[in-house]
């Protein structure tokens, strides 16, 4: 069994790891760029962008197709994820209670920008568990893969970056961890999560993965 350094702060991601909603933002984003004339599947979507903020994934698409995405077009798939949100958001099985049963210190590290967290960490009663720890790749000039976020994370939280555990479920996320020198594990449990995604994390640096939230505390503690 892999022994681990007892972290001093845990770097969670949001989406896929706190909260189930890369199914329902990931419909909804297809769904809108098929609007335009951009189709994609919903599998082949994640796998590319998951991770990323969404200004990352409309320029790459834009470059890639020559489409140029409308204006209002961000505006709109936002205010239509909310929408989604408010009726069938859920928080990740099993998170509350591990919250609760963790003593370290933790924040969130995201590519959504920081309405959307609040938002969506409020309505599933897991703000007050980070806040006011709760920091947004909209705060740092490159989001993931880039090591921005998670040493703006540590550096606000006072603790260096080999003291620093991040819980990532996407590639993108577990090269940012890896490229700001912090250990990452891979969680595998989310919706949107297909067959062979642990495989992908562990190709990208992750120390291990798991994909039931309820089993956090004992690889903490092994």
């Amino acid at each position: 069994m892999t022994s681990y350094k007892t972290p001093k702060l845990l770097i969670f991601d949001c989406d896929g790891v706190l909260i189930d909603s890369e199914i329902i933002a990931t419909a909804v984003h297809i769904e809108v760029l098929a609007a335009h004339g951009y189709n994609i599947a919903a599998e082949t979507y994640n796998r590319r962008f998951t991770g990323m903020t969404d200004r990352q994934t409309y320029s790459t698409i834009e470059a890639e197709s020559g489409l140029r995405l409308p204006a209002g077009h961000h505006e709109y798939a936002m205010a239509e994820i909310g929408r989604r949100y408010a009726s069938d958001l859920k928080a990740i099985s099993g998170v509350n209670e591990v919250l609760d049963a963790i003593d370290v210190a933790r924040c969130v590290a995201s590519s959504s920008n920081l309405k959307e967290l609040h938002f969506a960490l409020k309505l599933t009663d897991l703000y007050d568990y980070f806040s006011p720890n709760v920091f947004s790749a909209s705060q740092v000039s490159r989001g993931k893969p880039a090591p921005d976020l998670f040493l703006f994370a540590s550096e606000r939280m006072n603790t260096s970056a080999d003291n620093c555990l991040v819980i990532e479920d996407s590639v993108a996320g577990v090269q940012a961890a890896v490229a700001a020198k912090m250990r990452v594990i891979g969680f595998v449990g989310g919706s949107h999560c297909p067959l062979g995604h642990a495989e992908k994390l562990l190709e990208a640096g992750a120390m291990r993965t798991f994909s039931q939230m309820a089993a956090l505390p004992e690889i903490l503690s092994s």
